[in-house]
């Protein structure tokens, strides 16, 4: 991969901030978008945009046509089986309160179990608790050891209980990085007769994702992550189970006929699809899938981890320096603290640096609370980053941590 060639394709690395060439390493966070994915948007509603499935007219048709074709490559991104496995949604967010709302109102009893992680993102925890509290389930979860990683041993005393009705697991830990074995994961869960749902919002950008392979049951992720617009996000589940889950909302698109005495709901996908759609934001999401296709998923994984590597070494040099999360497998996340001194302040001389990255909780405060930390300095990778600039970074890191360390 040429990468200044592909950096050239994202106008927000072009700024400078406070004097400084942007430097951005949150795409954790969110992913900064190509050029092609804004003209994408940009070119819908300036030549295209018409409502979709609603109407006969030219606009609508050629609407809901350019709709349907990013449906499709979401399926082949995914190599889901079928077309109508790939729900349109809001986010990964919406997608897991989606499943968490109705697989548990179809499948959920009192006393069942819903099994998670420690490490899991709050949007992969708060959702189940609302269900388990609504249907009676208990909330368990899986342990990690201290570099980060699910210790599978516990995970199988649990699934043997016979109680598990579903297993809802990130692949890729946003807080530390740490890759999930989902396929080895979904095995154990389907021999007691749980499904599987995956959080892919840190792995659909950086990895190559094929649900069959994997066996997941449901996995979710969302457009702003992998370099498309915000307010759009993918739940793919199987054809078997979609079909047996109730409907999460009501409204237009999502009925075949209304009366007041009774509802007749619309097939897959639109049974999961009421009101009106992002159909603009649909249009950026399916330019970013063509752009990383174009890149290749392998390509990008490849130069991801190089810079894991890179900036790990670079990082382990600093004494005062510890990072959070040594998983054997990780993405290209690296969390870290430095004794004596304060991930904000850290991330705050960052910012005059022109450097952009995360400090906090990450949204995963039980991981933090397992690591004994109030809240760690995250660096996030994405293809567009380079060496210099983690170069760069560790400088300008050094160069601050005296003034910082008490």
């Amino acid at each position: 991969m040429d990468i200044e060639l592909l950096r050239s394709d994202f106008p927000m690395l072009k700024k400078s901030m406070h004097g400084f060439p942007l430097v951005y390493f949150d795409s954790a966070a969110t992913a900064q978008k190509p050029q092609v994915v804004i003209d994408a948007i940009a070119d819908f509603y300036q030549n295209h945009y018409g409502t979709v499935h609603r109407a006969l007219y030219e606009l609508s048709i050629d609407s809901t046509e350019r709709y349907q074709a990013c449906r499709l490559k979401v399926q082949a991104f995914l190599n889901a089986a079928a077309p109508e496995e790939i729900i349109f949604t809001r986010g990964t967010t919406d997608s897991i309160n989606l499943v968490a709302s109705s697989f548990g109102k179809q499948f959920l009893r009192a006393g069942d179990y819903v099994l998670l992680s420690t490490m899991e993102h709050h949007s992969n925890i708060v959702p189940w608790q609302l269900a388990c509290e609504e249907r009676g389930a208990l909330l368990k979860v899986i342990p990690i050891n201290t570099r980060g990683e699910l210790l599978i041993d516990e995970m199988q005393k649990i699934l043997e209980s016979g109680k598990v009705k579903i297993v809802a697991i990130g692949h890729v830990a946003n807080s530390i990085g740490t890759i999930n074995p989902i396929k080895e994961i979904a095995a154990l869960a389907h021999a007691v007769g749980a499904v599987v749902l995956v959080d892919g919002a840190q792995a659909a950008p950086h990895l190559p994702i094929d649900v069959q392979a994997l066996d997941a049951d449901f996995y979710a992720f969302s457009g702003h992550k992998i370099f498309g617009p915000t307010g759009i996000g993918i739940l793919y589940g199987k054809r078997h189970l979609l079909e047996a889950m109730p409907p999460y909302q009501g409204g237009g698109d999502m009925v075949q006929d209304v009366a007041f005495s009774r509802t007749l709901y619309n097939e897959l996908p639109l049974k999961f699809e009421a009101g009106t759609p992002m159909v603009a934001e649909v249009m950026g999401l399916s330019a970013a899938i063509d752009y990383l296709n174009a890149i290749g998923m392998e390509n990008i994984a490849q130069w991801e981890h190089e810079l894991l590597l890179y900036a790990t070494e670079k990082l382990e040099q600093i004494p005062a320096l510890r990072i959070i999360g040594t998983a054997a497998h990780k993405g290209a996340i690296i969390s870290f603290v430095v004794a004596g001194a304060h991930y904000a302040d850290i991330g705050m001389l960052m910012d005059l640096k022109g450097i952009a990255l995360r400090t906090g909780r990450h949204c995963a405060q039980p991981t933090m609370d397992f690591f004994g930390v109030p809240g760690t300095v995250r660096l996030s990778f994405a293809f567009y980053n380079t060496k210099a600039e983690i170069d760069w970074f560790v400088s300008a890191l050094k160069a601050a941590l005296p003034a910082l360390i008490l």
